[in-house]
């Protein structure tokens, strides 16, 4: 489900395919496809915002698969937050990212939460499901609250997986990890939101890569 113009829009740039589209009375609707209107205060009844768009559309998903030629991925573990996956694939995108990869247990990323947080970005980034032991070709950069190096020492060329891990529990001791990187800070707090831990790590990897 797609809400707004704005993101409907993106969705038919991207080539998307819209099934379906529903826009509540006296509403301009200025993209090329079909609709209903609806009667009035019924958009209001089915849309999953207190206060919806007033265009609301049905778009296909479509399958999709990390680029063969892939060289810097986003892989969320378990990740069980809507707003923290979209605003996790929207900081992907700026950053440059190849695909993101959320692990088994995540968030649908058709969720529409997921969809409005992405700001348009999951109609353009390829967002997978696979486990974190099948990115066997890429070096897997764990992120932790407390053990590791300090995420701006190690070199981020060649095939890298940024990972991060659940809100509640983060990744696991034993994860499929082979080097271990964290976020200092100052204060009491334990750890950052994965969200935005998230884009503070995919803009220094895409620093350190546009000076190759």
């Amino acid at each position: 489900m797609v809400e707004g113009i704005g993101l409907l829009r993106q969705a038919l740039d991207a080539g998307w395919q819209v099934e379906s589209c529903f826009v509540a009375p006296d509403t301009v609707v200025d993209v090329d496809v079909p609709y209903e209107v609806l009667a009035p205060n019924v958009i209001e009844r089915v849309a999953s915002t207190e206060s919806p768009q007033p265009v609301l559309a049905v778009v296909a998903m479509r399958p999709m698969e990390l680029p063969g030629d892939a060289t810097f991925v986003l892989v969320a573990d378990r990740l069980a937050d809507p707003g923290n996956a979209g605003t996790i694939i929207r900081s992907a995108e700026a950053a440059g990212v190849n695909g993101v990869v959320l692990t088994p247990g995540s968030v649908d990323p058709y969720n529409p939460k997921v969809v409005r947080s992405s700001a348009g970005s999951i109609f353009r980034v390829p967002v997978v499901e696979a486990a974190l032991d099948s990115l066997s070709g890429f070096r897997r950069l764990g992120t932790s609250s407390h053990r590791g190096d300090v995420y701006t020492d190690p070199v981020y060329h060649g095939r890298v997986a940024v990972v991060v891990g659940n809100e509640a529990h983060g990744l696991a001791d034993d994860a499929a990890i082979d080097q271990w990187i964290t976020i200092p800070h100052a204060g009491p707090a334990e750890s950052l939101n994965v969200a935005m831990a998230a884009t503070v790590l995919v803009f220094e990897v895409a620093r350190q890569r546009s000076t190759v």
